[in-house]
């Protein structure tokens, strides 16, 4: 393992958590797109980040989503279990294959409907307005507040709370708190696993409660969902929950952030979108492109040696699909730097692609086009309070957004 790093990339370093787009503008460009790269937790993982190597390998059949059946050094015990590999590992539709992965998948899909999403609109838009509200209370003064802190961070929350059904104040606690832990590159094994396991416990009693007495939420719909007599068993449901709250949140308080930021530094944008209110969709799209909330898509494990981008990987090697080099090769997109909310053809891959499509990318879309239209018509006059090379980045394998994103409302 020491020779294969030695001969990996040095990617994550701190140029890179604030910002990724050089280094992966430079392995995508480079002579070798298809890389080792050394990971946080001492092994090596392959990064793909040209938008054709990466959309081909998101729904090839040879790359494996099972890291118990086809991550090696996994098998054998020899990768320390980090944020990212828990986040890899463990039975959810995320990391199962067909048949399998049909099968959760199909149940899933009962519960989770596109009229079960678009019935929160209302709800959303009533949430929004509420933390706009308790924003505007603090900055009478005129002092700074905190976008990420005030809005971003509490609605996905609330809203995925409310969608499952959680009304337990301490659980929702634990989930806001260890969700942030598991996607942090900087907590430690022994960290990120008790987060995992605080997630689970607290999902588990929610699901247990549902069970005993349901309602009408998702929680109590995915105990209910069948197919042809098949239910979600007890460990399943609770992974379900799990994967939908990681996948839920975490991408959309980024999703926000990161919008906020791209249309305050972007004056011609926003002046654009206060004319144009109608294209705070496209903005949405061209966010998740130009610099979306997932850095790397979930590993994929070849089953044999495969070739991808002209570079053979071995067997049993996690290759990682690094989404913001893709969102921004110029080989799939013109003037790909340039953030345009106008842009029609976005062609992204954000929520990834294939039988994995992220199942929670409406809500994501909702909450984001709901929430970004309401916070700069309630406030416009809303300017960012410190120099944008100034933002403070979550330093995570996995996710992209600011930590914190200070703004003076008027």
């Amino acid at each position: 393992m020491t020779d294969q790093l030695t001969d990996s990339v040095q990617l994550f370093t701190s140029s890179y958590f604030a910002d990724p787009h050089p280094a992966l503008a430079g392995l995508r460009d480079g002579e070798r797109p298809v890389v080792p790269v050394a990971m946080p937790g001492g092994y090596r993982a392959w990064a793909v980040s040209r938008y054709a190597d990466a959309r081909a390998a998101l729904t090839d059949p040879r790359l494996s989503k099972d890291a118990d059946r086809h991550w090696t050094a996994f098998r054998e015990g020899r990768t320390p279990t980090t944020a990212e590999v828990l986040l890899t590992t463990g039975t959810t539709m995320l990391t199962a294959d067909p048949p399998e992965h049909s099968r959760l998948r199909g149940l899933v899909a009962k519960a989770f409907t596109a009229r079960r999403v678009e019935a929160l609109r209302p709800r959303i838009a009533e949430l929004t307005a509420g933390l706009l509200d308790a924003m505007e209370r603090p900055a009478a003064d005129g002092g700074p507040v905190d976008v990420v802190r005030g809005l971003a961070a509490p609605l996905p929350m609330e809203v995925i709370c409310e969608l499952f059904g959680l009304t337990d104040g301490a659980d929702r606690a634990v989930l806001r708190r260890s969700t942030e832990t598991l996607f942090s590159a900087t907590a430690g094994p022994e960290a990120a696993a008790a987060a995992r396991t605080e997630v689970y416990a607290a999902l588990g009693r929610l699901a247990e409660a549902k069970a005993a007495a349901p309602g009408d939420d998702l929680t109590s719909a995915l105990v209910r969902a069948q197919e042809a007599g098949d239910r979600l068993s007890p460990g399943e449901l609770v992974g379900t929950l799990g994967l939908l709250l990681m996948a839920g949140h975490e991408t959309t308080v980024n999703l926000i952030g990161n919008a906020v930021l791209a249309v305050l530094t972007h004056p011609a944008q926003r002046k654009l979108l206060a004319e144009r209110p109608e294209l705070w969709p496209r903005t949405v799209e061209e966010t998740l492109r130009w610099n979306g909330s997932v850095v790397m898509a979930i590993y994929r494990f070849p089953v044999e040696e495969v070739e991808i981008g002209g570079v053979r990987i071995p067997a049993g090697e996690p290759v990682m699909i690094a989404l913001p080099g893709a969102g921004r090769d110029p080989r799939r997109h013109a003037d790909p730097d340039t953030f345009d909310v106008a842009r029609e053809d976005h062609g992204h891959l954000a929520f990834g692609h294939g039988i994995h499509h992220c199942l929670g990318a409406p809500l994501a879309r909702l909450e984001a086009a709901v929430a970004l239209p309401a916070l700069f018509a309630r406030f416009p006059g809303l300017r960012l309070d410190t120099e944008p090379e100034r933002i403070r980045w979550h330093k995570s394998v996995v996710s992209r957004g600011p930590a914190a994103v200070p703004v003076r409302l008027s």
